[in-house]
C-alpha cells in the first residue's frame, strides 16, 4: 500500500496527462501519472481505427521562428522550461501521419523527462477520506491532495433508441473494407469518426448511408475542427454526384435485426418526420464518446453535462461539485464545446499550461507570471502587436483563452493565455483582454462565396473582419467599455501602420 501523500495524482498518460506530469515535475511538486497501458497514449494504439491523424503535421512552414512553427504543428505537447523540446514534426513529413508516430513521440517524450509513471495500473475505484483523494489499482492505493483526471472521453456514447444494443459500434467494427463488399451498409453519426468508417467503405460497399438528425457542419465553413474535416469528406462527392452512397438526416426510431439483415425505422427531417424502413446488411455507431465517472465513489462523482457526456467545470477546469478535483485534455472541451479547440491536442496543450498556473497561483503561491510595462499607449500598443504577430496559444484557443492587460495607476502588468471565462468571473478594475477570433457570424455564409460576404459586409459595416484577426477588449470592474477590432491579415501578420495605428488611438482614448 502507498501510504505517501503527493500532491497530484494524474490519471491517463495520453498527451494532457505526459504534459502536465513535465509541468508539475518542473516546478518541484511532488506528482504520480497512473497509466493503465503499458506505454503513454494508450488510447491512439486503437484510435483512430484506420490509423490515420486528422491533426495537421505542417513540417515545412517557411517559419525559423518555433512559436509561429507551432501554428501549423498540431500534434506537439509544451515543455516547460525546455528550449529544445522534442517536437512531433520530427517524426513524421505527412501532413496527416500515422498514429503509430504519436505513440512513438509520446514515449520518447515521457523518457527524454524522466517523468513518474505508473504503467499497467488501472484505476478501478476513487474516493475521498476527509480532503484527500485515494484512489485504487489492483491491491495498491494512492493518495494525493489534489487529482486531475486526464482520461480522455473513453466510452462509446450510444443514442437511446430501440435495438440500439444490436448494432457494430465504431470502437471494435471490422476495418478491411473488403469485409462489407456489396452490402448496404448504415453509419450513425455526422462527426469526422462516422465519415472517417464511411469513406473506408465506399469503394467495396454497394450503398453507404450516413444518418444523424443534425445537419452535416464542414470544419472550413465553421472554423471548428472537430466539425467534417475535407480529408473524410469524400462520400459528399459520391452522394451529390449521384454514386448510391447518400446522407441521410433525421433520427433512427428503431433497429430491429432477422435473418434478411437490419430493418431500420428511420424519421426523416425534411420530409415532416416520414417514417421509412430501410433494409441494410450492417448498421455501424459513430455517435462519439463520454467520460467515464462510474469509478468514483457517490460522494466525489463528479457532476456530468451534455447528455452526461462530459464533467462540468469551472473556468479553471475544477469539477463545479468537488473541490480539488481537476480536469485535463479532451474532456476539458465542455469549456469551448464545438467552437474552440480544447477537444484537440494543438488546443488543450495550452490549456494544460494555463492549468499548471492555476494550480502554482492557487496551491503554491506563484503567481501568474507577467511583465510589467508603462500604462501609456505606445508601450501597450508595442506588447500587443509583438504578441499577436507570435503567440500559437491565442492562435490556437481562439476566444478562449486571452492576455490580459491590468492597469493600475501608471504601470501595467500583462499577463498571457488566461481563461477568458475566469477573467469576467474574477475581473480586475481596469483591464483590457487580448484575443483572436472570428467575427461575428463568420461562419453563416460559405467564406468561398466572395459575392455574399461582400454584400454581407456592405449591409453590417462595422469594421469587424470575418477571418481571424485581433480584438481588444476593455472593460472596467468587468463592464465591457470598448472593443477595438484589428484589420485583419491574409498572412496573419498584424505589424502594418494601418494596424499599429488604430491601436494606438484607441489605447490613446481609453486610457
Amino acid at each position: 500500500m502507498a501510504e505517501e501523500v503527493l500532491d497530484y495524482l494524474v490519471v491517463g498518460a495520453g498527451p494532457a496527462g505526459v504534459q502536465l506530469g513535465q509541468f508539475l515535475g518542473h516546478a518541484g511538486h511532488r506528482y504520480l501519472v497512473l497509466e493503465a497501458g503499458s506505454a503513454p497514449g494508450h488510447f491512439f494504439e486503437t484510435f483512430p481505427r484506420h490509423r490515420t491523424l486528422i491533426s495537421i503535421n505542417k513540417k515545412h512552414t517557411g517559419y525559423t521562428d518555433p512559436e509561429l512553427r507551432m501554428r501549423m504543428d498540431w500534434n506537439s505537447i509544451l515543455a516547460d522550461g525546455d528550449e529544445n523540446p522534442v517536437l512531433f514534426t520530427d517524426y513524421s513529413e505527412k501532413l496527416f501521419p500515422d498514429a503509430e508516430n504519436l505513440l512513438r513521440y509520446l514515449a520518447d517524450y515521457a523518457a527524454k523527462y524522466q517523468l513518474n509513471i505508473r504503467y499497467d495500473t488501472r484505476v478501478t475505484r476513487i474516493r475521498r477520506e476527509r480532503e484527500i483523494f485515494v484512489l485504487t489499482a489492483g491491491d495498491e492505493e494512492f493518495r494525493a491532495n489534489r487529482l486531475i483526471m486526464a482520461t480522455g472521453v473513453t466510452k462509446p456514447y450510444i443514442p437511446d433508441f430501440p435495438g440500439a444494443e444490436l448494432i457494430d459500434q465504431y470502437v471494435d467494427v471490422d476495418v478491411d473494407p473488403k469485409s462489407f463488399t456489396d452490402q448496404r451498409v448504415l453509419v450513425l453519426g455526422k462527426g469526422n469518426s462516422a465519415f472517417e468508417t464511411a469513406d473506408n467503405l465506399i469503394e467495396q460497399a454497394a450503398v453507404v448511408h450516413v444518418g444523424g438528425p443534425r445537419p452535416v457542419k464542414l470544419a472550413w465553413r465553421t472554423h471548428f475542427v472537430g466539425h467534417l474535416r475535407a480529408y473524410n469528406a469524400g462520400i459528399l462527392d459520391m452522394y451529390q454526384l449521384k454514386l448510391q452512397h447518400a446522407i441521410l438526416d433525421g433520427d433512427v426510431r428503431e433497429v430491429r435485426k432477422d435473418a434478411d439483415g437490419y430493418h431500420v425505422k428511420f424519421a426523416f427531417a425534411r420530409a415532416d418526420e416520414v417514417i421509412k424502413e430501410i433494409r441494410y446488411d450492417r448498421v455501424i455507431g459513430c455517435t462519439g464518446f463520454r467520460f467515464d465517472a462510474g469509478l468514483f465513489d457517490e460522494d466525489c462523482r463528479p457532476e456530468l453535462t451534455i447528455n452526461d457526456r462530459f464533467p462540468a467545470q469551472t473556468s479553471t477546469w475544477e469539477s463545479v461539485n468537488v473541490p480539488g478535483l481537476y480536469f485535463a485534455g479532451t474532456i476539458t472541451q465542455v469549456r469551448d464545446f464545438k467552437k474552440a479547440t480544447s477537444a484537440f491536442i494543438h488546443g488543450f496543450r495550452y490549456g494544460v499550461r494555463a492549468l499548471a498556473k492555476v494550480l502554482n497561483e492557487r496551491y503554491h503561491d506563484v503567481p501568474w507570471p507577467h511583465t510589467e510595462l508603462p500604462a501609456k499607449p505606445d508601450a501597450l500598443t508595442e506588447a500587443v502587436i509583438a504578441r499577436i504577430n507570435r503567440t500559437s496559444g491565442l492562435y490556437q484557443q481562439f476566444g478562449f483563452l486571452g492576455d490580459v492587460v491590468v492597469v493600475d495607476g501608471d504601470t501595467a502588468r500583462y499577463l498571457e493565455e488566461v481563461p477568458v471565462d475566469r477573467v469576467l468571473e474574477d475581473p480586475p478594475d481596469d483591464a483590457y483582454v487580448v484575443t483572436l477570433d472570428y467575427g461575428p457570424d463568420h461562419d453563416k455564409i460559405d467564406p468561398f462565396d466572395f459575392v455574399a460576404r461582400a454584400a454581407q459586409d456592405k449591409a453590417n459595416d462595422h469594421g469587424e473582419g470575418h477571418y481571424l484577426h485581433p480584438i481588444v477588449r476593455h472593460y472596467r470592474r468587468g463592464e465591457l467599455v470598448a472593443t477595438h477590432h484589428v484589420t485583419e491579415n491574409l498572412e496573419n501578420e498584424w505589424d502594418k501602420e494601418v494596424h499599429v495605428e488604430p491601436l494606438t488611438a484607441f489605447f490613446t482614448r481609453e486610457l
